[in-house]
């Protein structure tokens, strides 16, 4: 079977027994900041397994992309020298939300894999929870009697491990339970099989299918309790299970990787041979994890998630260099992964030109230090170690991720101070997990035991509403966080802000700055303003500032009509990455390679005015995701959307799936300003914009400003730019003649300075201290003096800002004929000052940190000028 019908097959397989189809949640988790990447099937599911949130289904199905290349799920070492780890992979599961349990999953896995996929049953394996004392929990005898009743698994192929293997738990604390695995093994002889391979792990057995059953709780104390209603979270393997199905001994030799691998070694002109293999693997592997994530909205950075992709990335390129490509060719192997799994996921076939864009751009940015960096590796190892300071070099200087440092230091047998390399980011990584708590912690909510159903949102029709007090915190300085059984507050969102406004009950009002998702429902976060915190319960009125929701409106209709002309001007690459919706402005992010020139700009602009002014019906409804998707409605990049959708329409403009409060008609916007259009990462540009009355505010500040000039130049508007223009090219003539005359004092001033040389060994030798405001004079001063030596050798010192400077010239005979060289003798000068330096032959510049030092260092010239002449 090819790995789309062993994909299908199981979806298939569930979806007869009642589980609904789910589509893979982002691999960039937008709603998850404790995560950079989902890795694992049960991600999109946390909220339910921790009681904060339901689905309209109890069972489900569905294939999770993963990747893991972080933190504890790191296998990046393993990729491409073991045969089953990767950084991205597919885990195949099927979910039960308080439905069935334990019999149903063992029944359903041991059928789906000895009928329908026929593995050989002599060589499977079941392992069940063997019990742990510590927690005071029997062995899982349940599970071990249902495999003996309604499978008919060797009884000798059920074994008992210890919680380590088989006791699933999401964190330090909730939902866990016992789990129970299927090996199966894959060595020649089948009547070798031992039990004591599957507790050791050996090599010949193989896990491929987790079956977790979710029955406890484990508090804060580390304490166990029973949950009233269990679950089941399974997964398996789809690369794996797809070796084992397709015979192959490793997953790089399945139609998984095959076609990629065939690609890499027609481009490197290379076979698949031992010693490119790994290579070759390292590479597949992480251009499918670059896909996936760069389509779901990641792009390579310097922090977070981006940082990871910067080093997968860096590091396929580095074993690149192994298969002799010097240039950018990994962007070139998009094609193959799209062609093996566009058609399960969409969203990479879609965004196929912006991912080999992105790639591309990274490419070319590392290749340039690439070689370099790898030079000054080889020279640094040549001591026998890389030390913290050596790997930070690297790091800083040529880019290099430490583990890419690691790996070619594993390779000549060296080791690498990783502890000195992480104590220089240490700051910066602090700073960066303070803010990603601080972030988290104001959407936890202030109970996470509210249920989500007592926040509904009413605020699309209205902005005022009667509403109950579900849940209040107010400190000792009056902050306020609320949750109330219905709002019409909007809470932050695909990009628009939160609503602001005003709560008020009886003998109390809090004024609500911010609206954001918290755990238990839509948050509400403000000020205490009247009354005593005791009082606030019960019965309350909301109230939406109602200018701040109208503007914010305006501005995200605008965004709306901003993102399809982009795409109207620019092209259909163009994509939406991310936006800010603020009352006072909008901002929008968006895939494109170039700056817009002034022409794209009007354009750009022109089009939003023109619909603007048209007046455009704004409407809304809800639709099936796969429907609006095919009617053309645009998504926002990675974001994750329900089964149904809400989708906005512009008349026949622009079609979106969004969330967001808008204007009725486009002609309630009034106008629409684009400030400015900038880059902020590789194929990402950022257009910021105003519309309504923001717009016309910048309107008449520009206005005023263009006044104001005329009336400093005494002229019209329309010839403002050519006075201007006149003005410039006034202060350059200005600034050429004043450059002429500083250049005669300084030849005048040389040729004395010069007249007082002294002789060493032939060579007249000029040294002496003089008056300067800046660095820039003593340069003036130092070339005078050599046009007017003819040929010799002159040092100047001066004090500027406190510091010494030193420059040191040198004529174009003396280099030739005596080996003379400024940047020798203004390091000997420089060092007698405590400073250093260097420059050309014939010039160059120091510093001192002892300005006392300074006519010491002068007077010892001649000193030095002998030791260097030949």
């Amino acid at each position: 079977m090819t790995s789309q019908e062993i994909r299908e097959q199981y979806l298939r397989f569930f979806e007869k027994r009642g589980h609904q189809r789910v589509r893979s949640a982002p691999v960039v988790p937008r709603d998850d900041p404790t995560l950079y990447f989902t890795n694992a099937g049960m991600n999109q599911f946390k909220d339910v397994f921790l009681g904060l949130g339901k689905r309209d289904y109890t069972r489900a199905v569905d294939t999770q992309k993963c990747i893991r290349v972080s933190g504890k799920h790191n296998d990046l070492e393993e990729v491409g020298v073991s045969p089953r780890h990767h950084t991205f992979f597919e885990m195949l599961g099927n979910w039960s939300f308080g439905d069935y349990f334990k019999k149903e999953a063992i029944e359903w896995a041991w059928e789906l894999f000895t009928e329908d996929w026929g593995l050989d049953k002599r060589r499977l394996w079941a392992t069940v929870f063997e019990g742990d004392e510590q927690d005071g929990l029997d062995a899982d005898v349940e599970a071990e009697a249902l495999w003996r009743e309604c499978t008919d698994v060797s009884a000798d192929h059920i074994v008992r491990l210890p919680a380590k293997d088989v006791f699933w738990e999401m964190g330090e604390t909730g939902p866990c339970g016992p789990s129970s695995e299927l090996h199966i093994y894959v060595g020649d002889d089948v009547e070798a099989q031992d039990p004591q391979g599957i507790v050791e792990g050996w090599d010949g057995y193989l896990e491929l299918w987790n079956l977790v059953f979710i029955q406890f709780n484990r508090d804060e104390v580390g304490a166990l309790h029973p949950l009233p209603d269990v679950h089941v979270d399974t997964g398996l393997g789809f690369e794996r299970i797809c070796s084992v199905l397709q015979g192959a001994p490793s997953n790089y030799e399945t139609d998984i990787f095959q076609p990629i691998i065939d690609r890499i070694a027609t481009v490197s002109g290379r076979a698949d041979e031992a010693e490119d293999r790994v290579a070759m693997r390292v590479i597949a592997d992480h251009i499918r994890a670059l896909t996936f994530a760069i389509a779901d909205g990641a792009l390579p950075a310097n922090d977070g998630a981006g940082y990871v992709l910067r080093r997968i990335l860096r590091r396929a390129a580095r074993y690149g260099r192994q298969l002799d490509q010097h240039e950018p060719f990994i962007h070139g192997l998009t094609d193959a992964v799209v062609e093996v799994m566009g058609d399960q996921f969409p969203e990479i076939a879609e965004k196929k030109d912006h991912i080999a864009l992105v790639i591309r751009s990274e490419e070319e940015s590392f290749g340039q230090t690439l070689d370099r960096g790898i030079e000054i590796f080889e020279r640094l190892s040549e001591r026998g170690e890389i030390t913290g300071a050596d790997a930070f070099q690297l790091y800083d200087t040529y880019g290099f991720p430490l583990d890419l440092t690691e790996l070619m230091a594993r390779e000549r047998g060296l080791a690498v101070d990783t502890a000195g390399f992480e104590n220089e980011l240490e700051a910066q990584r602090q700073r960066g997990r303070e803010a990603t708590r601080s972030r988290f912690r104001a959407a936890e909510g202030v109970d996470d035991t509210v249920d989500e159903e007592h926040s509904e949102f009413v605020g699309y029709d209205r902005l005022r509403a009667d509403a109950r007090i579900v849940q209040v915190e107010i400190d000792a300085a009056g902050a306020a966080s609320l949750l109330l059984d219905r709002t019409p507050f909007y809470a932050e969102a695909g990009g628009q802000v939160g609503d602001r406004g005003r709560v008020e009950g009886d003998g109390f009002a809090i004024e609500v700055d911010d609206v954001v998702k918290g755990r238990g429902g839509i948050l509400h976060v403000g000020r205490l303003v009247a009354g005593d915190a005791a009082a606030v319960r019960g019965a309350v009125s909301a109230q939406v500032d109602a200018a701040a929701r109208l503007a914010a409106a305006r501005n995200h209709t605008s965004t709306h009509l901003l993102n399809q002309a982009l795409r109207d001007v620019l092209g259909d690459h163009v994509a939406q990455m991310g936006s800010l919706v603020a009352p006072e402005r909008l901002r929008f992010d968006f895939s494109h390679f170039a700056a817009l020139s002034d022409d794209q700009q009007a354009d750009v602009e022109g089009m939003v005015n023109d619909r603007i002014r048209a007046n455009l019906e704004t409407s809304t409804f809800e639709e099936d995701l796969d429907t609006a998707r095919q009617m053309g409605a645009q998504a926002l990049f990675g974001e994750k959307y329900e089964e149904r959708v809400r989708v906005v329409k512009i008349g026949d403009f622009s079609l979106e799936l969004c969330g967001g409060t808008h204007v009725e008609a486009t002609g309630e916007i009034g106008l629409f300003s684009l400030l400015t259009d900038s880059g902020i990462a590789a194929g990402t540009r950022r257009a910021e914009a105003l519309s309504g009355d923001g717009a016309e505010q910048s309107m008449r500040e520009q206005r005023e400003a263009v006044t104001r000039i005329g009336s400093l130049l005494n002229g019209p508007v329309v010839e403002l730019a050519d006075r201007v223009d006149g003005l410039l090219q006034r202060n350059r003539d200005l600034e050429r003649e004043l450059g002429d005359l500083q250049r005669e004092q300084a030849n005048r001033e040389g040729g004395q300075l010069a007249a007082a040389a002294v002789d060493v060994e032939g060579i007249k030798v000029v040294a002496t201290r003089v008056q300067v405001d800046e660095t820039a004079g003593l340069r003036t001063l130092a070339d005078g003096m050599r046009e007017s030596l003819g040929s010799g050798v002159g040092v100047m010192g001066a004090e500027v800002g406190g510091k010494v400077s030193f420059i040191a010239v040198v004529t174009d005979d003396l280099i030739a004929d005596r080996g003379l060289k400024a940047g020798d003798v203004v390091k000997g000068v420089a060092r007698l000052a405590g400073g250093s330096g260097g420059g050309k032959p014939h010039l160059a510049q120091a510093g001192g940190k002892n300005p006392e030092k300074m006519d010491e260092a002068l007077d010892a010239v001649p000193g030095i000028v002998r030791e260097l002449v030949r």
